[in-house]
């Protein structure tokens, strides 16, 4: 009876209109609370609904943009005068470079930047490679390379703009400031970026956004998942996977598009 309830949900009558996944997985929920409280309780000899698992939502499948919009969306950054624009270019070229959360991005301090020397060593010895520390979900501590662009974006900001930016407050090891010198807040970071998508033509761009093609484009480019893994910080393989399914999905459309007896 349980399990029939469950697939009334889910299929809907004439009455009512079938529940999502979520909606019913919650429905269930409660089903399956009140058995429990009854079999404890010693009303009931066993608990029906124990067997019963919920509906598994739909997977979603993140929302990655080409590499060519990312390039338009970094490009968009760029419009007007410094300090502004150089921070928010350097904030999001650290935000696709490194696949960084918009609260991670935020939340680094200069001391977390390691630029290296640019492939350069003077002393002989072995170049050092630019990286970031950042610190992800329960203050898990991870480091992230950081490529050419994000250096020099970064230096940029950091020689022409963030003294400037920094004299207007009162000091803070933040590395990315607001116009008052304090630590840029994730909704001002959101704001950059929407700002910037609306000047590249771009629509419904997150933060989260380069986070999500950032991954897709390294799994394009070759990249195995569990270095993917690595870089975002995953503590699971399995979260990472679902950049894989974006991938496969491109290649159904290429395939479509492309192959003579696709269709």
């Amino acid at each position: 009876m349980v399990a029939g309830f469950l697939r009334h949900l889910r299929t809907g009558d004439a009455d009512h209109r079938p529940l999502a996944a979520s909606s019913a997985a919650r429905t269930l929920v409660a089903v399956r609370g009140l058995h429990k409280f009854l079999a404890s309780e010693g009303e009931t000899s066993h608990d029906p609904a124990q067997a019963v698992a919920p509906p598994a939502p739909p997977s979603r499948l993140p929302k990655a943009i080409s590499v060519s919009e990312v390039e338009r969306l970094l490009d968009a950054s760029s419009v007007g005068d410094p300090p502004v624009t150089l921070r928010d270019r350097a904030l999001l070229e650290v935000l696709y470079g490194a696949g960084l959360r918009i609260s991670e991005a935020v939340g680094l301090d200069l001391d977390d930047l390691d630029l290296g020397d640019g492939g350069r060593s003077g002393d002989g010895n072995q170049a050092r490679d630019a990286v970031v520390r950042v610190i992800g979900k329960g203050s898990k501590q991870r480091l992230v390379p950081l490529g050419s662009y994000a250096v020099r974006a970064i230096t940029d900001y950091l020689v022409r703009a963030r003294p400037e930016l920094a004299a207007r407050g009162r000091g803070t090891p933040a590395l990315f400031l607001n116009l008052r010198g304090r630590r840029l807040s994730r909704q001002s970071a959101w704001a950059i970026i929407q700002a910037a998508a609306g000047r590249a033509g771009l629509e419904h761009v997150s933060p989260h956004t380069l986070r999500h093609s950032f991954a897709t484009h390294l799994l394009d480019g070759g990249a195995d998942v569990r270095v993917v893994q690595e870089l975002l910080g995953h503590a699971s393989v399995t979260t990472t996977q679902i950049y894989t399914l974006v991938t496969v999905q491109q290649l159904r459309e290429v395939y479509a598009q492309t192959h003579p007896r696709a269709r």
